[in-house]
């Protein structure tokens, strides 16, 4: 019995000592739980996991101050024109008249005198030039120096338009020329019977695309006459002028293209201009070629070109937008125009008339009464009232003692100021333009042809 007495009191022991030991875990704890002070709790924001809700807009706003009308489109910038003037052996004072009364610094100029004229009259133009403050400042005014030789009724005098053509596309020192919108040819025997004004006024209203050429496919005689003949002219190889001679064969109308006839003065297009130049299909070559054997090819090349384009057919109106009195039934040259055509010559609206004889005295009177240009001086325009204002007439140029007001250098805004002749061109314009004229009267084939 003494053997077992040993182990039952080490059992005691143990379970003794294990509960002495969890009672002093359990007090210690609590001790530790009453000396912390009290867990935090989280705030709710970071529990949440979007945004406070923000409140909408109301859905409709009413507007302390009343909206304004969108300003008005400026009125398009009045268009520039690029002035081909030319003249044989005598024609240069009248080509410095001409140049006076059409001159304002937006447009360009090129003057060109044939090589029948003796080379001091072109020195003469490019002195006079050189030497007046507002031509020379704008550098709008180019005399052509090495000259060509034009024969009358030739296709010389179409090589010499087209000339200037590219030379108004090329400009002076190689690369894209002035800034132009319409080419006008004229010769040393026109003048305006409106201001630039007058004419910038009426243009900057029209489609830009636009070709002032006279025409009809309605040739008649011409046909027999000028279209079957072939002619050859001297001045393409020649260094002298010699007359066109004629060769005896004959030749059939044209079926490639139909024949166009009309004035040889025109007003037309930079994009046509363009077309004609550097003809990215070969019609413009093609034509050239087939009116270097036609008589008066002047009056027909343009024409028949910008009628069988199809891009520029429907640019087409019919008319040269001159005043010129023929004939009936008309001959070679038209009258000479005097102060008895005075009346029918404003009635037409034209801005343009030929021809007029060397210092008529209805040229004064067109000066003075239409153009308010005093003689030597500069056609006046809104352009040189603010230069001279600007410029106080210390450039101004004197002729016979007086103050030329549009003699000084700078000018060439934008502003114009249109006057009576104005209003008669846009009265011509809007006949033209009208349904019974324009449409109908455009490239118009005849069958009878």
């Amino acid at each position: 019995m003494d053997t077992h007495a040993v182990p039952r009191a080490a059992a005691t022991v143990d379970l003794r000592w294990l509960l002495s030991v969890a009672a002093g875990a359990v007090f210690a704890l609590l001790l530790l739980l009453a000396a912390s002070p009290p867990f935090p709790l989280r705030p709710a924001s970071l529990f949440t996991t979007t945004s406070p809700r923000r409140a909408l807009p109301p859905l409709f706003v009413e507007s302390s101050s009343t909206l304004s009308a969108p300003p008005p489109t400026p009125p398009p910038s009045p268009p520039r024109f690029a002035y081909l003037i030319s003249g044989s052996a005598g024609d240069a004072p009248m080509m410095r008249r001409c140049l006076l009364a059409l001159y304002h610094p937006r447009n360009s100029y090129i003057l060109h005198l044939d090589a029948e004229a003796p080379d001091d009259d072109r020195a003469g133009l490019a002195a006079f030039v050189a030497a007046h403050p507002a031509l020379s400042a704008a550098a709008n005014v180019r005399v052509i120096r090495k000259a060509n030789l034009v024969t009358y009724r030739g296709p010389t005098m179409v090589t010499t338009t087209l000339h200037a053509a590219a030379a108004f596309l090329w400009g002076r020192g190689g690369g894209r020329g002035a800034d132009w919108d319409w080419f006008i040819n004229l010769s040393a025997s026109d003048y305006p019977l409106v201001t630039q004004d007058d004419l910038m006024h009426v243009f900057s209203k029209l489609p830009r695309d636009l070709n002032f050429i006279d025409h009809t496919s309605d040739i008649g005689w011409k046909a027999f006459a000028r279209a079957m003949p072939m002619i050859v002219d001297p001045a393409l190889y020649m260094k002298t002028k010699g007359e066109l001679f004629w060769i005896p064969e004959r030749r059939s109308l044209p079926t490639a293209f139909k024949l166009f006839t009309g004035s040889a003065w025109m007003v037309l297009s930079r994009p046509f201009v363009e077309y004609l130049i550097w003809g990215w299909d070969n019609l413009p070559r093609t034509v050239l070629m087939y009116y270097a054997n036609f008589i008066s090819s002047p009056e027909g090349y343009f024409h028949t070109v910008a009628c069988n384009a199809g891009e520029f057919r429907n640019t087409t109106v019919n008319s040269d937008l001159h005043f010129i009195s023929w004939d009936n039934p008309p001959m070679q040259h038209p009258h000479y125009l005097a102060d008895a055509d005075w009346g029918p010559m404003l009635a037409s609206g034209a801005p343009f008339a030929r021809k007029f004889r060397r210092d008529d005295s209805v040229l004064d009177r067109i000066d003075a009464d239409l153009l308010s240009r005093r003689p030597g001086m500069v056609a006046p325009g809104a352009w040189c009232g603010a230069a001279a204002a600007a410029d106080g007439d210390s450039n101004s140029t004197t002729t016979g003692g007086a103050v030329d007001p549009c003699g000084v250098a700078g000018g060439g805004g934008e502003a114009v100021r249109p006057g009576p002749g104005a209003e008669r061109l846009q009265r011509l314009v809007a006949s033209l333009l009208s349904e019974e004229n324009f449409r109908p009267r455009q490239c118009k084939v005849v069958e009878a042809n």
